[in-house]
């Protein structure tokens, strides 16, 4: 009986896990033809229904076989009212518990990979543009009090500035704005963004993709235009309306790899302490 749930769970897991592992990017477009053809479809059916025949025939020759080797109906019967009531039980444990557990796992993993690619934008592009944008705000200083993590914060703190960043309404002043260095700065990192644009697993974290995009959006913006000297004042409000949508998602996805490192490498979460651009003098020596 166990040999039986092993194979019925491993054959299932097989198929599940073989549909999670497709990217719909990447689906063959003949596949997706066949899947959406309802002559294909009618002869899945016609397939399924022809082994549900041969199978439930193929039981019944063999029950048959068996009663008129033995002579024992009572065995039969016996054997196979056990077998029906094992099959909820069976279900539940494949279906429920076991499935569960695997797809907890499955999770984990994912998100420990999704969060070693939020920390390479950050590295390469994203702590750059917190500390770059921040001075383009008239009030820096509150944005610093509400974001200025330290060693000491708690959950709560953690918490509260999570809420802060998703409800961020400060809106940059096109005047302090270094258009000309914020192009030059996404331009050289537009590779490294598409780079990360082709990995499968951002499907599973929208939040990274939205701030992905907010940034092509940006970036594309400050290209379209043949110069950003002399802007009339509507289109610089256009652009900071669209720094601040990037900057408010960069402040949340900061936040949220910031609770990450301080569960799992506090060693990456000591380094972040002494360099974001949230706090008087970031320096990365360590002095205490």
């Amino acid at each position: 009986m166990l040999c039986h749930i092993s194979l019925l769970f491993w054959s299932g897991n097989i198929v599940i896990e073989g549909v999670r592992a497709v990217n719909p990017v990447y689906i063959d477009k003949q596949a997706a033809i066949k899947l959406n053809n309802p002559m294909e479809n009618r002869k899945l059916s016609r397939f399924i229904i022809a082994v549900a025949i041969i199978s439930f025939t193929a039981s019944t020759m063999l029950y048959l076989l068996h009663y008129f080797i033995f002579q024992d109906s009572h065995h039969i019967f016996i054997y196979m009212l056990g077998d029906l009531a094992f099959i909820p039980l069976e279900v539940f444990l494949v279906v429920v518990v076991i499935e569960r557990i695997l797809t907890s796992r499955e999770k984990h993993a994912l998100s420990q990979k999704m969060n070693m690619v939020v920390g390479a934008f950050y590295s390469e592009l994203g702590n750059a543009l917190l500390g770059k944008l921040l001075d383009s705000f008239d009030n820096p200083e509150q944005i610093s009090s509400q974001m200025a993590v330290d060693k000491n914060w708690s959950n709560a703190e953690f918490k509260k500035a999570l809420t802060y960043s998703a409800h961020f309404s400060h809106m940059p002043n096109p005047g302090k704005l270094d258009l000309q260095h914020l192009k030059n700065l996404l331009d050289a990192k537009r590779s490294f963004m598409l780079t990360l644009l082709e990995n499968p697993n951002l499907l599973e974290k929208d939040d990274f993709t939205d701030l992905l995009w907010a940034s092509f959006h940006l970036g594309e913006e400050l290209d379209a235009r043949q110069s950003l000297e002399n802007l009339p004042e509507t289109d610089k409000a256009h652009i900071a309306n669209d720094v601040k949508r990037m900057y408010a998602l960069l402040l949340n996805q900061w936040i949220k790899y910031l609770i990450h490192l301080k569960s799992q490498y506090p060693h990456l979460y000591s380094l972040v302490l002494r360099t974001h651009p949230f706090q008087p003098s970031p320096n990365p020596v360590i002095h205490e």
